[in-house]
């Protein structure tokens, strides 16, 4: 009787432990997720659309089992680093050294993918990904990432060799996330991210942007004294509501300037070079006080003037702002961009091509996901494109052999905007 009593208190015991443990693993995965994990249908700007061929939580669905597929294709561990992550963007061999494993701009997209998906794993990869922007510093600034990294001999990664300075977008991004992260997990962990994003939107200021003439610069090498350089742009640089959030952030009205700048200039070459076409250069210089597309070979190629990979993605980054805030001063362009396009392909996705000059002749033969999927994002900022969004999306989750990582991490966070399911820090 004795023996039967212990055994059932033993028991009692050891069921209480278990399920505390369940409960205490329940309760930290509970806390790992996000305050505003996805999916939020952010109710975005009055009178725009999402696809209304599938359901909501069709869409949820697809860009939760998209992440999945993009995770487990891009988001890498150094082989002696097993709490750091990085973003392999050296997928189809396509980069320059060979031995590149990724840069700065894929580490911003999957630092700010991440924070806004913010699943029960998401903050380990965040916080991994962020540690291995912190190993990669540029030589100019610490708060700032190195351009790019390698693997050297010895399969450790490092700043590629004798460039290791910044590159703007990438910073931006990486300082955009962790605004989100602030939001979803909270600054008072092991990473105080709201201080961390401050000093790295202080560095840009003073490293990225020219100050006197309120510009957003290509990078940390580029010096304001620099006619050419100094003086220049890219335009899928100028990340509107990234400017927006900086400036609530830190109480720092300069930032309005730059967002101000940067609209004016958007305007301008619309006016000037694109009104037929609403399309932007990849490039963006200063002549005689004007802006103008940059010539041939400014910078990375033959097509630095015309509306190629790098400008491919302002129809996305420039629409957003819009969705969030509201801010019509991108609006006209926007909407002459998606009448044209759609005219240019007789309403088919898939007669988009890989680029155009800003008059709209195709450069090149191709239907990249990376010129497909940001038409997507600009498609919601008038309801006569409800027939062309709905295409859109159908084209932009089918899988091509071709996309490589730069389109699918693009596809990735276009679907997160056109489902209804980004929002700001």
């Amino acid at each position: 009787m004795k023996k039967r009593s212990l055994l059932i208190a033993v028991g009692s015991i050891v069921f209480v432990i278990i399920a505390s443990l369940a409960l205490v693993s329940q309760n930290t995965k509970k806390e790992s997720a996000g305050k505003r994990a996805f999916p939020q249908h952010t109710v975005y700007q009055a009178g725009t659309i999402k696809p209304d061929n599938l359901s909501q939580k069709a869409m949820d669905d697809a860009v939760a089992n998209y992440y999945k597929t993009w995770k487990n294709e891009y988001l890498k561990q150094p082989a002696d680093k097993n709490d750091e992550y990085y973003i392999f963007y050296n997928d189809k061999g396509y980069a320059e050294p060979k031995n590149a494993v990724t840069v700065s701009e894929a580490h911003g997209y999957g630092m700010m993918v991440t924070a806004i998906m913010a699943g029960s794993k998401d903050k380990q990869y965040f916080d991994g990904l962020y540690r291995f922007y912190k190993a990669h510093r540029s030589d100019n600034d610490p708060s700032l990432m190195a351009w790019q990294q390698v693997k050297d001999k010895s399969g450790k990664i490092i700043n590629t060799p004798g460039d290791a300075d910044s590159a703007t977008d990438g910073d931006m991004d990486i300082a955009y996330s962790l605004l989100l992260a602030d939001r979803q997990w909270g600054s008072e962990g092991d990473i105080d991210y709201l201080a961390r994003a401050k000093d790295i939107m202080d560095a840009i200021m003073s490293n990225e942007i020219n100050r006197s003439q309120s510009l957003i610069k290509l990078g940390d090498w580029a010096e304001d004294e620099d006619e050419v350089y100094g003086q220049s742009t890219r335009s899928s640089d100028f990340l509107l509501n990234h400017l927006k959030s900086f400036e609530e952030a830190t109480g720092n009205h300069e930032w309005k300037g730059v967002t101000d700048k940067a609209y004016a200039i958007i305007h301008s070459i619309y006016k000037e070079k694109s009104g037929n076409t609403g399309l932007m250069p990849d490039f963006i210089v200063q002549s005689k006080g004007e802006y103008q597309p940059a010539q041939a070979d400014f910078l990375e190629g033959e097509n630095d003037g015309n509306y190629s990979w790098n400008s491919s993605r302002t129809p996305w980054r420039y629409t957003l702002d819009y969705l969030l805030t509201g801010d019509e001063r991108a609006l006209p362009q926007l909407k002459r961009m998606n009448d044209w396009i759609k005219e240019e392909t007789d309403g088919n996705p898939e007669n988009i091509q890989s680029g155009y000059t800003l008059s709209g002749k195709a450069l090149e033969e191709g239907n990249s996901t990376s010129f497909v999927a940001p038409f997507m994002a600009s498609a919601m900022v008038d309801s006569s494109n409800q027939q062309w969004i709905n295409q859109l999306w159908n084209r932009t989750i089918q899988e091509q052999d071709d996309d490589d990582y730069f389109a699918n991490t693009i596809k990735l966070q276009t679907m997160i905007v056109v489902s209804g399911n980004w929002w700001a820090p």
